[in-house]
Order: C-alpha cells, then structure tokens, then sequence
C-alpha cells in the first residue's frame, strides 16, 4: 500500500535525520538517503527542490519536535522556574550523551558544518537557536519573579550565556567522549542562576 504525500516526506525526513546524526550532512549523499529510505530518486526531488530546501526542511522540522518539548519542560511544567531550568539542562545532558541518534541535538551535529554552505539553513538554525535562548530566558525571567532565581542578570543576557555554555559542554562532550563537560556545565549553570 503507497504511502500518502506527507507520510512519505516525513519518512524521508525521519530516516535522513538518524544518518545525518551519525555522518552529517555533506557526508550523507541523497542516493543514501533515497535507498535508506526505499523510494526512487525521483521521489525524492518531488518532495523537495533540492539537497539544501531538503536541509531546510530538517531543522525546521527538529526546530518544530524541539522547541515542543522545550515548551513542555520550561514553560508548561510543574516546579519553580529554577527546578525546571534544571531538569532541562540534565535532560539535555542525558541526550547528547545517550546512543539515540534522534534525540541528538542537530545544532551542535550541523550547525558549524552547515552555516558555511547555506545560507537559508544557517537563517534556519539562528531562527531555532533564537527560539530556545526566547523560552529559557522566559522561564529565568518566571524565576526571577517567583524568587528562584535570585540573580539580577537580565533573562535574556542569561539565557544567552547558559545556551552558550551547554553548546560548548555538547562539543567538548562529544570531541573528549566523555560526559565531564556536562557535569561541569550543569555546576556552573546552578552558579549562574543563584
């Protein structure tokens, strides 16, 4: 039975985001995208224009799967606004140390490969970074009110400063093998907040 259109544009999308977070995205040819995922190559310029519009499509969708569990934990959760910046970045640290290919942060996999190629991925990128530094500022600035957060740094500067932290924990994560830098990253994100 044939797939419908959107189910077989997800399933491209779905199967070429498990090999790209393995290989990246130049070392990942469409003719290994289209075989891994069992259309035909011709499939696959009917769902997107080109390599990069395909590239595009990824992040906004990882962007779009992301910024809803970003929502759910930072905004929408029970807890002080501190309890739940916390349980975040240990889930951040859980993922980017776990095998799970899907649930690997696509930022720190693509990001510097990608921003030299293209420019309407980097836009993509700095969209979806912006939205994730927005809801982690909003929720620093929930904690301010609700006394949390103790510390007088606008949200936003602090915002930027803990998401810069943990893409650097993530690389040095990811170039040491090892997961010291997120222990050292959620000590210093503690700091930071109090």
């Amino acid at each position: 039975m044939k797939k419908p259109a959107q189910e077989m544009r997800q399933h491209i999308l779905d199967v070429a985001r498990s090999l790209m977070t393995h290989k990246g995205y130049t070392a990942v040819g469409l003719t290994e995208v289209v075989a891994s995922a069992g259309v035909p190559k011709g499939s696959f310029y009917y769902y997107f224009k080109s390599k990069e519009a395909f590239g595009q499509a990824l992040l906004g969708e990882y962007f779009s799967e992301y910024l809803s569990t970003v929502d759910t934990m930072l905004i929408t959760a029970e807890g002080t606004a501190v309890e739940r910046l916390t349980r975040y970045f240990r889930h951040w640290a859980h993922t980017e140390g776990s095998d799970l290919p899907n649930e690997k942060c696509l930022v720190v996999k693509l990001g510097p490969e990608v921003c030299d190629l293209s420019e309407d991925m980097r836009v993509v990128l700095k969209t979806g970074t912006d939205a994730i530094i927005e809801r982690i500022a909003q929720c620093i600035g929930q904690g301010q009110l609700d006394g949390s957060i103790p510390v007088e740094t606008p949200a936003p500067m602090l915002a930027q400063s803990l998401y810069q932290l943990w893409l650097g924990a993530s690389l040095l994560a990811k170039l040491n093998k090892d997961h010291a830098p997120f222990d050292t990253a959620l000590i210093n994100t503690k700091r930071l907040l109090s």
